[in-house]
């Protein structure tokens, strides 16, 4: 099993951008596969972003496709999600998730969660 924690939260304007960083603390964390999801107020998990073990393969949702990056640097063990063209209902807290094989898009099949970051997009 690992532990996740994330980073990089905070206030951005609209049209601004931000990197949010996963780091993976754990027994092989390379092994696993790693996602983002967000969940804004009053509404449930949204998945935004995933990258397969196996090939690192990129996939992601809908609403942020275009606007969102995700990569791995696997030295230091750390997810990132870049992230752009930030609009105000991107507000949400951003959630580092991890599993074996492939994090599913579906948020009640994901096994491991970090505690979350809080990005607000505001002017």
């Amino acid at each position: 099993q690992v532990q996740l924690v994330e980073s990089g939260g905070g206030l951005v304007q609209p049209g601004g951008s931000l990197r949010l960083s996963c780091e993976v603390a754990g027994r092989s964390p390379e092994r696993y596969a790693m996602g983002w999801f967000r969940q804004a107020p009053g509404k449930g998990r949204e998945f935004v972003a995933g990258l397969r073990w196996i090939d690192e393969d990129p996939y992601y949702g809908v609403t942020m496709a275009g606007r969102v990056t995700i990569s791995r640097e696997n030295a230091k063990n750390t997810v990132f999600l870049q992230m752009s063209s930030l609009k105000p209902e991107d507000t949400a807290v951003y959630y580092c998730a991890a599993d074996r094989d492939q994090v599913s898009i579906d948020d009640k099949y994901v096994k491991i969660w970090g505690q979350g970051t809080l990005v607000t997009v505001s002017s």
